[in-house]
């Protein structure tokens, strides 16, 4: 194991990650439709909300805080290659945004690595550059993956964050 890099079981969720995936969310107080038309409200919660909705600026730090905490129990069960925590923080904010269960999916049987395999085969460039990836949405009008100007921007500062050079 690489001296500076940790068991991602020693990792948390850090002040810097938490307050990022804040910023790239943005507060909003009503439930709307997000831009793959799912339901949302505080800081991009997800979960059982509905249209009609609304909450506080302080209600949606608390849910930000434990829906972030489950996010990273989730991606350190299958995470096991160890990570600064610099890199953890980037992959949480990813997980955050596309779901736990899409950043852990490993590659089918003869399938090119996805981002999971890159990571515990402790391929960290290539993971965090894959990280750029995730920058399309499924268009609910044409039912297709598309570039979202929102998300590539939020890859970039997540791929920068990934290599250790955040803004």
């Amino acid at each position: 194991m690489d001296k500076n890099r940790t068991t991602v079981a020693a990792l948390v969720v850090s002040a810097a990650s938490l307050v990022g995936i804040a910023g790239y969310e943005s507060y909003r107080g009503n439930a709307y439709l997000d831009s793959g038309n799912v339901a949302t409200i505080g800081y991009g919660a997800t979960a059982g909300v509905k249209l009609g909705d609304t909450t506080t600026p302080a209600r949606a730090l608390i849910r930000l805080h434990g829906d972030v905490s489950e996010h990273a129990r989730a991606i350190q069960r299958c995470i096991k290659a160890p990570l600064f925590q610099y890199e953890f923080d980037a992959y949480l904010s990813l997980a955050y945004n596309i779901g736990a269960g899409a950043f852990c999916n490993p590659a089918k049987p003869a399938a090119p690595p996805t981002l999971i395999d890159l990571i515990n085969a402790q391929r960290y460039s290539e993971a965090c550059a894959r990280i750029r990836e995730f920058n399309k949405y499924r268009n609910p009008k044409t039912g297709q993956l598309e570039p979202l100007r929102g998300l590539t921007n939020r890859r970039e500062l997540e791929y920068r964050t990934c290599i250790g050079d955040a803004p």
